[in-house]
């Protein structure tokens, strides 16, 4: 009992130090998402370009591949459909990647100017740093996929959002915004320069959406013979997040593409926090031979 009392003031100072350091944090987190938003609201050209890309493929794309489902009837679907409605969820998942990608950029720039370093100094943990960078690019990726919903909408594809399946879809919707995200955060680790960040993305943005269920189902690459493309598909991890939008859509069960699209999540961001170590990713740059330069 007398120990008991002996530790009672030690606990009760230390309570509100940790409430204090929680809310710094929160502070922090709420500081980062702010500068986000308050950037890409002066950046006017960024969500019409972000809306232009997956409109344009709706209205000209899906008008030549109008009848593509003739065969079949596939789940989530329990009737033949239009191609714009087939792929209107893989172009929402285009919203999110091009977004995710865009925050990679974003990334390498304000580390060639120095404010990321700033920010990595500061008295946080570097993990809660990160992870308030992905929230605020997947705050950004949700409202531009909303706006193209909406647009969506207007030019007579509509998808079936507001109703029982709401919560699966914000769910399927966050969650893939978040992995893309994350993989974003990963590849700005091992980009040095703005000069070699088109180059890269070539090698990340179109495989992982062209070799996707984003454009044409598994089944018809399964029938068209394209065997390597329908293993490739089958493993990106960017089909799993289209998928689950698109069962989710439909309240229907997506199978494994959750535990996917988290998984995957989860491993990007670790790797990207280890990456940020200052002795093992950017951080180690200035130790380098012409390091401080790059």
């Amino acid at each position: 009992m007398n120990d008991s009392q002996a530790t009672t003031p030690a606990a009760a100072e230390a309570l509100p130090e940790r409430r204090r350091g929680a809310a710094h944090a929160l502070q922090a987190m709420g500081a980062i998402v702010m500068r986000e938003l308050l950037k890409f609201s002066r950046q006017y050209g960024r969500l019409v370009s972000a809306l232009v890309r997956p409109l344009l493929w709706l209205a000209v794309f899906a008008a030549g591949f109008r009848n593509v489902f003739g065969v079949a009837i596939a789940p989530p679907y329990d009737t033949y459909i239009p191609y714009d409605v087939y792929i209107a969820p893989g172009l929402v998942g285009m919203v999110l990647l091009f977004n995710g990608m865009q925050s990679s950029l974003a990334m390498v720039y304000d580390r060639e100017m120095g404010l990321m370093r700033l920010l990595l100094t500061a008295p946080l943990p570097r993990p809660w740093i990160l992870l308030s960078k992905l929230l605020a690019t997947a705050v950004l990726s949700l409202a531009q996929a909303a706006a193209f919903v909406a647009v969506a909408a207007l030019l007579g594809t509509a998808l079936p959002v507001f109703g029982p399946q709401t919560p699966q879809v914000l769910l399927a919707a966050v969650c893939s915004a978040l992995m893309l995200g994350a993989l974003g955060l990963l590849l700005s680790v091992h980009i040095r320069q703005l000069e070699n960040f088109a180059g890269t993305m070539n090698f990340v943005i179109f495989p992982m959406y062209f070799m996707s269920t984003a454009l044409y189902p598994l089944w018809k690459l399964q029938e068209s013979g394209a065997e390597w493309v329908w293993q490739i598909a089958r493993f990106n991890p960017f089909t799993h997040a289209v998928e689950w939008m698109r069962f989710a859509l439909y309240g229907q069960d997506p199978g494994l593409s959750p535990w996917i699209v988290v998984g995957t999540l989860v491993v990007c961001f670790v790797l990207a926090s280890w990456g940020y170590d200052p002795q093992r990713g950017f951080g180690a740059l200035a130790k380098r031979p012409g390091g401080a330069a790059s």
